[in-house]
């Protein structure tokens, strides 16, 4: 323990390496946000065929999919992508944003995400200090991460990360490292009863479906690691920010609106901000209150 407090009392050492290692994760966090939903997708149509009760001459066989497997490569011409050409960033710049076999472009999302976790981690670690705390805050954050992307390119929360998210929030918190127990057990309950309260009273008054259950689990994990005493903020914040982001959407991008908006991105941004600037948002909380 000695050790690992110079080493993190050693910030011309430590954020060097932590910009190395988050920029690794943000590569990692790529591959969960492609194929994460497709697997999924896989997992559904298996259990679907099994209800079916389809005989196994008509049940597809696709190439199963997971996180280590099979290994990247071009959508294009199928070329498998190198270690050399996988590393986050630096690859991208030294490719020119081009496949090394078929020079099909590449997107330039890769090294944003890779470069944004980057960015986050460190900012992160400066805001909170550089503690064994600031470890589970950056799993919070890499999360977020992760479930704000695949939630706008698919609509889907995996209940893979929300719930093993939800449940650490709490095993966290029986320890005090964000809050005390009580208030995160309460946390978690309030999250996910004050989403799922408002999708069925949506519900009954319009027959129609205003969110996924996804954001339910998201907010009930939130809630777990940073008490119920943020809820408020959160759910104000991610209000704000889905508001602005959507009208954006639809005076700028000709987004309809008639088209869903995800939700759990906003939840997402609204929490980071939170986790970062919590004790400020609740003193301000509850000043406005007046307790």
């Amino acid at each position: 323990m000695a050790e690992l407090s110079a080493f993190l009392n050693l910030p011309w050492l430590l954020y060097p390496l932590l910009a190395i290692f988050s920029l690794c994760v943000g590569s990692f966090l790529n591959v969960v946000i492609l194929r994460l939903p497709k697997m999924m997708q896989q997992d559904w149509r298996c259990q679907c065929e099994e209800f079916l009760e389809l005989p196994e001459s008509q049940r597809s066989a696709p190439k199963k999919i997971t996180l280590s497997s099979p290994n990247s490569s071009c959508p294009g011409c199928g070329h498998e992508i190198k270690p050399w050409e996988n590393i986050p960033v630096i690859s991208y710049l030294l490719l020119r944003g081009k496949c090394a076999s078929c020079k099909a472009p590449i997107s330039i999302r890769y090294p944003i995400i890779e470069a944004v976790t980057a960015v986050l981690s460190m900012f992160t670690v400066c805001v909170l200090g550089a503690d064994l705390n600031s470890f589970w805050a950056l799993l919070l954050l890499w999360s977020l991460i992760a479930l704000t992307v695949i939630d706008f390119d698919t609509q889907l929360l995996p209940d893979s990360i929300t719930l093993p998210l939800l449940w650490l929030g709490l095993i966290l918190n029986y320890f005090g490292i964000f809050t005390d127990f009580e208030s995160a057990f309460w946390g978690a309950i309030a999250g996910y009863l004050s989403l799922w309260s408002v999708y069925w009273l949506f519900k009954l008054i319009t027959g129609k479906e205003g969110m996924g259950h996804g954001d339910f689990k998201l907010l009930g994990a939130l809630g777990a690691w940073l008490g119920w005493q943020l809820l408020p903020a959160i759910i104000l914040l991610s209000s704000l920010v889905g508001a602005v982001i959507g009208i954006s959407l639809i005076l700028f991008k000709g987004h309809g609106r008639e088209v869903p908006i995800p939700f759990g991105p906003y939840l997402a941004i609204a929490g980071a901000i939170a986790l970062w600037f919590g004790p400020e948002i609740q003193q301000i909380w509850f000043t406005y209150l007046g307790a």
